[in-house]
């Protein structure tokens, strides 16, 4: 929305969304977005901070870029009509958090519901652009590209880095239609790939399908193997999915067993405050030595009025669920929450397809390395985008687009198996969480890259006997990830931020570096 906003000055922009406009990973964004936003903070504070947590893998000039940028783009944001949590003490300043690897406080937030707010706001002003054409409940199914034309022309084909994006396959998941739709300019905004695991604190539409796009398409894709487990996701029967924000250990939350025993300055002199991979870690070790379902997040320190003014979502949702965290810790357990790794850009969010954008999530821009530090996410999206931006306008109207064939559904008729989908969904989910998780091994990852072969080949069939609907498209772009998250991690021989192995526990310098594959090299 942020980038739709951007080039809706120059050219007509269509967003393409496949649930209705609001829902994102972004909108669950609790936390808040991480700015050097006083005196007592600087870049070069943020900056280090940043990289310390990235273990060794960020681009230093995408997190100068991004840290020394994003106060501009924040303000941009404020001035659009996103309204933040002013001070409790000063109400003419905005309160600051401070999360895990921070050194200082500088997470600009909106109560612990940031990402509505921001998403809120970015979506009034969407609606109000003539210039701007939603279209929801649409999906794309797949780009096209100058060398796909050319091989189906029978003609050859662009070099790999001489190729450029003229379009997509946009499926109307009301209709079961397939439309071809030609485009100057593209850009993959799609978010993460959350539920290839079992448990995640995304929501059901992070299948991951920008990767998977970016991917076939034959964009570099880099760095999947950094998933980040969030440390506290809420363990409740009747919530699967409820994330509870590191703001509440920056705001002095104690991570204990259920004897009370608190236990992360075992595992690291920072405790709570700990990276996410660390914190995630202990969270794990925990409960598999001690064979517990679960850990807890005591809150107990702070009064009902306080738990209320500074977390009313989560306050309230627990509430509902019958937890009053004024008097009673809460049941966590890590789950997956972010890809530090995606399609590969520069620093203006260009991927090595020409024309050919990708933003958010769904991007490595090398600012988050092998471990994103909390809160930075949100500031990428909005200094990515207006970088995109300031590229692509200068492009408007330079090129003209090829004719796009209309879709050839082949012989594929309507399916009356869908339980296979639904099946096939739940045992790529499973076995990625059990053999290439938080904690991992050489023999586990390769019995992962067998077990999603195999799956790949099966859904390969299906996806060209049957008519598309959105659960087939997902179900191939989950299988897409899971098989770059496995042969990724499976290059890497060293355990380094979100990549922790048995059987290489150390980090090697040999190792530093970006984890790149591309479907023209196999």
């Amino acid at each position: 929305m942020w980038l739709a906003l951007k080039l809706a000055k120059h050219q007509r922009v269509t967003l393409v969304t496949k649930a209705i406009p609001k829902e994102s990973n972004s909108r669950y964004a609790q936390g808040g977005i991480a700015a050097v936003w006083n005196a007592t903070d600087s870049y070069d504070n943020h900056v280090r901070d940043t990289m310390i947590a990235g273990a060794g893998l960020c681009r230093r000039e995408a997190v100068e870029v991004t840290v020394r940028e994003g106060p501009d783009r924040v303000r941009e944001l404020i001035d659009l009509g996103a309204q933040f949590t002013r001070s409790h003490d000063d109400p003419n300043d905005y309160d600051l958090h401070r999360e895990g690897g921070h050194s200082h406080r500088r997470i600009l937030h909106a109560a612990d519901m940031t990402g509505a707010e921001i998403v809120r706001a970015l979506g009034v002003a969407c609606a109000q652009d003539p210039n701007i054409e939603i279209l929801d409940h649409r999906m794309a199914v797949d780009l096209v590209t100058r060398s796909w034309l050319a091989r189906r022309r029978g003609d050859i084909p662009p070099e790999p880095d001489e190729d450029e994006v003229v379009g997509a396959y946009v499926l109307d998941l009301r209709t079961g239609e397939v439309e071809a739709w030609a485009a100057e300019v593209v850009a993959l905004a799609t978010g993460g790939a959350g539920k290839v695991y079992n448990y995640t604190t995304n929501p059901d539409i992070a299948t991951g399908d920008g990767v998977a796009m970016g991917w076939r398409a034959g964009a570099r894709i880099a760095n999947m193997e950094f998933v980040q487990f969030h440390p506290t996701c809420l363990f409740h029967p009747k919530e699967k999915s409820f994330l509870i924000s590191e703001a509440l250990r920056g705001d002095g939350g104690r991570l204990i067993t259920p004897e009370g025993e608190r236990f992360m300055p075992r595992y690291d002199p920072r405790g709570e405050l700990a990276p996410r991979d660390i914190v995630a870690r202990a969270i794990d070790a925990e409960i598999k030595r001690r064979g517990l379902d679960c850990v807890y997040l005591d809150m107990r320190h702070l009064s009902e009025e306080e738990l209320t003014r500074r977390y009313p979502n989560i306050h309230g949702r627990l509430a509902e669920l019958g937890i009053d965290i004024a008097k009673e810790p809460i049941p966590v357990v890590p789950a997956a929450h972010y890809a530090c790794g995606g399609v590969q850009t520069d620093l203006h969010g260009e991927s090595s397809v020409r024309n050919l954008f990708a933003i958010g999530e769904t991007a490595c821009t090398g600012l988050h390395g092998a471990n994103r530090l909390a809160s930075n996410s949100l500031l990428e999206a909005l200094v990515f985008a207006h970088r995109a931006a300031e590229r692509i306008v200068p492009r408007i109207g330079v090129e003209e687009l090829p004719a796009i064939p209309a879709w050839d559904a082949g012989r594929a008729v309507d399916s009356d198996e869908l339980v296979v989908v639904r099946h096939t969904w739940t045992e790529i989910r499973r076995f990625m969480w059990n053999y290439v998780g938080i904690v991992r091994t050489h023999l586990r990852m390769k019995r992962a890259r067998r077990r999603v072969a195999m799956v790949r080949d099966e859904i390969e069939t299906y996806y060209w006997d049957f008519k598309l609907t959105g659960d087939l498209v997902e179900l191939r772009n989950l299988a897409t990830v899971a098989d770059i998250i496995v042969r990724s991690a499976l290059k890497r021989r060293e355990s380094r931020g979100l990549h922790y192995t048995v059987d290489f526990p150390e980090s090697d310098d040999r190792f530093i570096g970006d984890t790149v594959v591309r479907r023209w090299e196999g």
